[in-house]
């Protein structure tokens, strides 16, 4: 099958609302833990500044199938470059290259709105998350001890970049 990526528009928002409630339900990809409704997350899309893209991937039938977006790091103009990157797959289609390929087409839009750097943190256990930001050319800076708490229980954040 083939994939297109592209960038969002309001009519994905539903599926872009389901994926990310998957990620927030697996508790592989956040510390969220309460689940969003398409009132929050139309909201979410619709007051973005206008640098911070979000992008989907969709199959051949036109079907959103994950979605990544680039996200203000800090609000200090000084670190105006940077972009932090969220990016969430449909769960059954984990595994299968999607991934690789929404984050290839972000990295080029962060090119285009003239970031310098991406930044991303994941789950210290998150190896497949490693190894999909590692293919596309992130690297590890570090992690941080007990960043969070999830399910009661303390968690270990890695945080990884790549310059532009």
């Amino acid at each position: 099958m083939s994939y297109i990526t592209r960038k969002a528009k309001i009519e994905d928002i539903l599926s872009i609302t389901n994926i990310y409630n998957e990620g927030i339900e697996d508790r592989i990809a956040t510390l969220e833990t309460r689940v969003r409704d398409i009132d929050e997350m139309k909201e979410w899309l619709t007051t973005r500044g206008e640098r911070y893209k979000v992008v989907v991937i969709e199959d051949s039938q036109g079907i959103v199938r994950g979605w990544a977006s680039i996200n203000v790091f800090n609000s200090r103009c000084c670190y105006s470059g940077v972009g932090d990157v969220s990016i969430y797959i449909e769960r059954n289609m984990r595994g299968k290259g999607l991934g690789k390929g929404i984050l290839n087409y972000l990295i080029e839009i962060a090119k285009e709105q003239d970031f310098h750097k991406l930044i991303l943190s994941t789950f210290e256990s998150n190896e497949i998350g490693k190894r999909l930001y590692k293919s596309t050319g992130f690297r590890e800076v570090g992690t941080y001890i007990n960043q969070g708490i999830l399910d009661g229980k303390f968690v270990n954040i890695t945080i990884m970049e790549k310059l532009l």
